[in-house]
This record gives structure tokens, C-alpha cells and sequence, in this order.
């Protein structure tokens, strides 16, 4: 379907995708299934030639652009339902690239505004059960530019009285989406007994997740999305490695993992929460299909 097409169409369920990456362009051709508008944004024409071979419309857009607004005046998301799957730029903790998104749409308002943000933005809770009415408290960058995201698209959707909804997304695992060169290699992971706990979504469950979010008109809010059985870090790495009949990685102390694991690996190891997902359930009205790791990583390859 070309881009033209698809921009001169009015229909209440035209859905683009800003940042049209892994989960993204598995959406994508699940909306076209349904015969619904859809219009994939990446950020690279190498990026845009995988949508096209994937039958996805698609335009590049550089959302580190000040001038956003000015370069693609035609980036017509009036009466869409938009979809946020970009990340924020690299450092820093304020969220640019949203910061620019929404100057460019200040006048060509979306229908309905579906965020996709982390349950990094709680930080470190000691492994307590975190509800949606926990308070945030990011920790890492990366987190905080999260958090500024959300607070970015809070005001503006207020402000213009648009329905909005914010995904705070566990991490992500499925087909090619797994820690497989890292099993590989024999680097360590901490050992059952000093890991912290995390929290899973599978890639098909999080697809669906967000088409309903996308198209269900009573679905507003903020939502954690994880399957609801959270495990340890040594339990996810040891899990892959089964699944896939690979050696588990060898376990080392949190005391040893100081000296021999990166930094960013530490930054995941210092916070530990477990993710409930109830509201998640009864609102979208939702049966995972894959509700726990051991159900998701047996088709994992």
C-alpha cells in the first residue's frame, strides 16, 4: 500500500508507528492483516528498507532534529492513533527526541497517543511487588529519560484533551530477542542466591498488547506490562541456555560480579522488583499466551 495512499485515507483506526523497530514492524503486519491503515517512522533508510521488503509504508524521520516540525511539514498524523515505540537518545535524562516529536505535532493532533515507556522508571524497590500507583523513582539514566517521556506526553495530551496510554514494558524476550551471544561467549551471570529480580513480557504478548491498547477506545491509562511471574536474572540466563541445550553460563558472587561484568550489566543488577500485572489482565480483558518464561522459551528459536 504506498505512503500516498495511506496518508489521503481518513479512518478512525489509521495507526502509525513512531520507531518501527522489533515489536513495531511485527504490529505493523499484524494491522495490515486486518486490513487497517497503517504507516511505520524509523530513523534510517536501512531501517526503512526492511518495513518495504516486509510490505510496511514507512517513512525516515530523524527525531534528534530541533527543526522536525520544519524538515517534514508533510508527517500528517492528524486523527491518527499513534503508537511510541522510539527510544530516547542515548544519554542524558531528558527525553529530546520527544521533546521534538511533540513540537511537530502541536498542530495535526493525534486520536489517541499510546506510549511505550519501561518499569524502569520505579527503580530499585528491594524486590517488592510494584503496583501502577507506585511512586516512580528512576535511577539510571536511561530510566529517567524515560520517566521525562512520560511526563513530556502527560502535559501535552492533557493540554489537547487526547486519550493516552502508557505502557511501562518489562523486558522484552522472543525470537531473536534473546541474550544468545552472550550464553555464547561464557561470560558469568550472578548466582541464584545475590540476583535480582525482573520482569519478562514475550514479544507476541506485547504485540497484541499494544494493538489493543491502540484500538480499544475505553482502554486509557497507565499500565505495567509483564507476563506477572517474575523471576531472577540467573533464572532467565539459565532458562535460554536450556532451551536452546546451550552450557549454563558459569555463576559467580554479587562481590565478584563488581570486578568482572560491565557497568551497564551492574546497573540491571542493582535494582530488583517484581512487576504486578492484574490491571493490566482485567482492563485489556487479556489471556497471555505466554504467561510464563518456561511457556514462552519453547519456541523460542
Amino acid at each position: 500500500m504506498p505512503s500516498t495512499i495511506v496518508r489521503s485515507m481518513a479512518h478512525s483506526t489509521a495507526c502509525s508507528i513512531i520507531g518501527c523497530g522489533y515489536i513495531g514492524k511485527r504490529l505493523a503486519q499484524q494491522l495490515l492483516e486486518k486490513d487497517l491503515l497503517v504507516h511505520g517512522y524509523v530513523n534510517s533508510e536501512d531501517s526503512r528498507a526492511e518495513c518495504d521488503k516486509l510490505g510496511i509504508p514507512c517513512d525516515v524521520i530523524d527525531l534528534d532534529n530541533a527543526d522536525l516540525d520544519v524538515t517534514l511539514p508533510e508527517l500528517e498524523l492528524d486523527g491518527q492513533n499513534i503508537l511510541y515505540l522510539a527510544p530516547p537518545p542515548r544519554c542524558g535524562q531528558v527525553d529530546t527526541r520527544m521533546t521534538n516529536f511533540l513540537r511537530a505535532i502541536d498542530s495535526q493532533l493525534p486520536e489517541r497517543f499510546v506510549l511505550i515507556s519501561t518499569t524502569g522508571v520505579y527503580g530499585d524497590c528491594k524486590g517488592d511487588w510494584i503496583e501502577e500507583s507506585t511512586p516512580l523513582n528512576p535511577t539510571a539514566d536511561r530510566a529517567k529519560r524515560r520517566a521525562d517521556a512520560e511526563q513530556q506526553v502527560t502535559a501535552f495530551c492533557h493540554e489537547k484533551n487526547i486519550p493516552l496510554i502508557i505502557l511501562r514494558v518489562a523486558g522484552i524476550y522472543g525470537p531473536g530477542k534473546i541474550p544468545l551471544a552472550r550464553i555464547k561467549s561464557g561470560a558469568p551471570i550472578v548466582n541464584q542466591q545475590d540476583s535480582p529480580f525482573t520482569n519478562r513480557i514475550h514479544a507476541v504478548d506485547l504485540v497484541n498488547i499494544c494493538e489493543r491498547a491502540l484500538l480499544n477506545t475505553k482502554i486509557t491509562g497507565t499500565y505495567n506490562i509483564t507476563d506477572g511471574h517474575p523471576g531472577t536474572m540467573y533464572e532467565y540466563f539459565t532458562g535460554v541456555a536450556k532451551a536452546l541445550d546451550l552450557p549454563a553460563p558459569p555463576a559467580i558472587s554479587m562481590a565478584e560480579a563488581q570486578h568482572q561484568l560491565s557497568e551497564g550489566m551492574l546497573s540491571y543488577m542493582a535494582e530488583s522488583r517484581r512487576i504486578d500485572n492484574s490491571k493490566l489482565l482485567k482492563d485489556f480483558d487479556l489471556e497471555l499466551k505466554y504467561p510464563k518464561l518456561q511457556d514462552g522459551l519453547k519456541k523460542i528459536t
